[in-house]
């Protein structure tokens, strides 16, 4: 097991949870460092609470991971053993109006914290790097995304987390630092930053705002719940083979408009109607596709599977509705996120790069 061990983007939606899962949810002993460079998708608010309770097991950080002096003063302060990289930009919209930015956190953020590590081979215990189903491109109508799939990115953010995996990759055969990576498909859960596509569906059919949909809403992904993603996610950093890459899906592929629709439905059953009755459908407004929308994304996870057991405890359907009622329970961290209010938080807080709570 890791006595010290790093989790980079942990104030982020997937590694905020994981951070959870870990203190609250395993029989994990050791520490959790947490690094955020707090950037629009980092709330510290995603762990309110952690910090008083796991006082002795939990640092927090800001940080850039890109910044070499700072990732190695805390590499060596807190005896960093294993990562957990998180880190990255990750909205495809996003990184097609200004990919800069993700070509310098996702492929050179990425090669610092190899670097790191690789100083300090003699400590460290695992190297596990979080990355994506649409390094793969897209698929047809049929088939899966297996570990040999060809990867063939079709946006600026694909295309920077495929150029990490293929570093971490490489610093496994040239240097012999273990490694695992994991490829996973749409993470939807708690605390996930509002721009994504179910939060948005969610807090707009709330407030009756129209529910934008590319194209025609006929672009298929495989849906996972981000605490099955979690517990994937231990499972490959105590169980995996050194060097290996993981694909972790949910077995929930469905189309933009039937998750569109699930959502009014369940909004439509669960809260009062909208001032003209009109169901939360009639919201559904399509817009322009984005350039480069891949068609379908599908994993197979077999070799988690039959490697490890692990299987993804909650449907679509069991998913969806924890998911509606947490943003629904938390109005205020939902107020919060969308008026920016949070941002001022950070900057009273934490008002340079270096720091600790």
């Amino acid at each position: 097991m890791f006595n010290n061990l790093l989790v980079t983007g942990g104030c982020g939606f997937i590694g905020a949870n994981f951070i959870r899962h870990m203190l609250y949810d395993s029989d994990f002993k050791g520490r959790i460092i947490n690094v955020d460079k707090l950037t629009y998708a980092g709330n510290p608010e995603n762990l309110t609470g952690v910090a008083e309770e796991f006082d002795k097991r939990y640092l927090f950080f800001r940080a850039d991971i890109c910044d070499a002096q700072a990732m190695a003063k805390i590499f060596d302060d807190c005896r960093i053993d294993s990562v957990c990289h998180f880190a990255a930009e990750s909205h495809v919209d996003r990184s097609i109006a200004a990919p800069d930015a993700f070509i310098q956190t996702n492929i050179f953020g990425t090669w610092q914290l190899l670097e790191q590590a690789r100083l300090r081979m003699d400590q460290m215990v695992l190297f596990h790097h979080v990355s994506t189903d649409e390094v793969y491109g897209s698929l047809g109508e049929t088939g899966l995304f297996t570990e040999h799939t060809r990867y063939d990115p079709s946006s600026p953010y694909s295309a920077s987390k495929a150029s990490a995996d293929h570093l971490v990759s490489a610093y496994f055969r040239t240097y012999g630092l273990p490694v695992t990576i994991s490829n996973c498909s749409n993470n939807y859960g708690p605390y996930q930053f509002p721009e994504k596509l179910i939060p948005l569906m969610i807090l707009n059919a709330i407030t009756g705002d129209p529910l934008p949909v590319y194209g025609r809403g006929t672009n298929v992904r495989d849906w996972l719940h981000v605490t099955d993603h979690c517990r994937a996610i231990r499972e490959i950093m105590l169980g995996g083979r050194r060097g290996q890459t993981y694909n972790v899906g949910g077995n929930s592929e469905k189309t933009n408009m039937e998750v569109v629709t699930r959502i009014c439905k369940i909004m439509d059953d669960s809260l009062p109607a909208l001032e003209d009755r009109k169901p939360r459908t009639d919201l559904i407004t399509y817009v322009a596709d984005r350039p480069g929308h891949d068609l379908r994304y599908a994993m197979d996870f077999s070799r988690l599977r039959e490697e490890m057991g692990w299987e993804p405890v909650e449907t679509f359907e069991t998913g969806l509705e924890k998911t509606i009622q947490w943003y629904m329970d938390n109005h205020k961290w939902v107020d919060r996120v969308k008026s920016g209010q949070y941002r001022q938080w950070i900057k009273s807080h934490y008002g340079s790069l270096t720091g600790r709570a």
